[in-house]
């Protein structure tokens, strides 16, 4: 986990558009080939998750160093505490929300 990036992912904008891949055409051919095949028709369309927009717009690039530091120095000391539950309780719900985007299909 690389702590203090905030910035898009390459590939990600963060008004929903999809946006072409910079990566090698041996690495992730098949994305390349889709994300430049839609460019030319210009039908690529990318739908964030409210979660995901609430992110976007909330990385402002600060941070506070001194929680920061807090949390290294907890790691390092073998006294940071991991909230299981409050982990499985964030994936049951971002679960939730995918599944409800996707919906029944009818199989």
């Amino acid at each position: 986990m690389k702590i203090g990036n905030t910035s898009a992912p390459a590939g990600i904008n963060p008004t929903g558009a999809a946006t072409t891949s910079s990566r090698p055409a041996g690495e992730g051919g098949a994305v390349q080939g889709t994300a430049s095949a839609n460019k030319a028709d210009g039908s690529a369309t990318v739908e964030l998750s409210s979660t995901a927009r609430a992110l976007m717009e909330a990385a402002d690039g600060s941070f506070d160093a001194h929680k920061v530091e807090q949390v290294r120095q907890s790691i390092s000391d073998g006294t940071y505490k991991i909230n299981a539950d409050a982990i499985a309780d964030k994936l049951i719900a971002n679960a939730r929300e995918v599944l409800g985007k996707v919906g029944p299909t009818g199989h």
